[in-house]
């Protein structure tokens, strides 16, 4: 079974910044793509940053240019650090990943955007 701890959410004012980590462990031999979903309030979950094996990376439009996701395979851990951030960031923010046995989601973890 694949288990997934994430961490480094939390509060920040418009324009800071925050890293979120995710880190895999249990029976794993492969892990796929790494990835970082958000959802806010009434809406629906969206993607926001994947990483595949090889290191190639997919960002959603709204998070271009100021979040960067990266891998740390030794490690099993995922992370997106968000720079820039403004008010439409607030969301709880969930790490999937993706090995032999298929997708595995993370607990969420808070982000809030507010001055």
């Amino acid at each position: 079974q694949v288990r997934l701890v994430e961490s480094g959410g939390g509060l920040v004012q418009p324009g800071g910044s925050l890293r979120l980590s995710c880190a895999a462990s249990g029976r794993i031999f492969n892990i796929y793509t790494m990835g970082w979903y958000r959802q806010a309030p009434g809406k629906q979950r969206e993607l926001v940053a994947v990483v595949s094996t090889g290191g190639s990376t997919n960002y959603a439009d709204s998070v271009k240019g100021r979040f960067t996701i990266s891998r740390d395979n030794a490690k099993k851990t995922v992370y997106l650090q968000m720079n820039s951030l403004e008010v439409e960031d607030t969301a709880v923010y969930y790490c999937n990943v993706r090995t032999e046995a298929g997708p595995t989601w993370g607990q969420g973890t808070q982000v809030t955007v507010s001055s």
